[in-house]
């Protein structure tokens, strides 16, 4: 799990796929994965997430590549099937959980209380989703956590964007999840390849992961 979570912290960002059309959603992960990201995490509201998962696996395998928005048992055995590196729970799943560590892949579940980021990490967390995170308190509530649990991998996500990213990392995060500013999806559905890459290389630049 040192490996993993040394991955996490050489990426800094883990852009979060989240889109309803799964041609849109591997578009995305192509321009972010040409742009440079090291690590992407798809969600299971994407269609057909797990064929996705697997074909960012075959196509990019040096890219570490996650499951998100995972709740239940049928799904964890679902994108461990189709190869997840990381598993990712908004909240702790008292059914996903069970099969994804009983595979030794790292759980992420979300917590927004000390007693839930405490409850994770004595229950096998790898890493703790501090979700979501400007509503908890942005980057002084992470530092607060961090003050409390300076063992703990934390990474905040919700409400993350480039103007906010390094000032999570800056507070302790071990990297930060983004969403729809890594995700440009309107530019993406017009077919404006250039522009979705230039908001994404914008994005990116401001985090600074070179």
């Amino acid at each position: 799990m040192v490996n993993f979570i040394e991955k996490l912290r050489a990426a800094r960002v883990v852009p979060v796929i989240r889109h309803s059309n799964p041609d849109i959603a591997m578009a995305a992960c192509e321009l972010l994965v040409g742009a440079g990201i090291k690590a992407l995490e798809v969600t299971t509201t994407v269609p057909r997430a797990d064929t996705l998962i697997a074909d960012l696996r075959q196509r990019f395998p040096d890219i570490c590549t996650g499951a998100g928005t995972v709740f239940t048992a049928a799904q964890a055995h679902d994108v461990l099937a189709a190869g997840a590196e990381f598993v990712v729970s908004p909240c702790w799943s008292e059914t996903a959980a069970p099969v994804i560590l009983d595979a030794g892949i790292p759980y992420l579940p979300g917590a927004m209380t000390p007693g839930e980021v405490h409850h994770h990490a004595e229950n096998g967390a790898s890493v703790v989703k501090v979700f979501p995170a400007d509503a908890a308190g942005g980057p002084g509530f992470l530092k607060a956590l961090k003050s409390v649990f300076p063992d703990l991998a934390l990474m905040p996500t919700g409400g993350v964007s480039p103007e906010n990213a390094t000032a999570y990392l800056n507070a302790g995060a071990v990297c930060v999840g983004m969403g729809g500013k890594l995700l440009p999806a309107r530019a993406l559905e017009a077919n404006d390849l250039p522009l979705a890459r230039e908001q994404i290389n914008t994005a990116i630049a401001a985090v600074s992961i070179h």
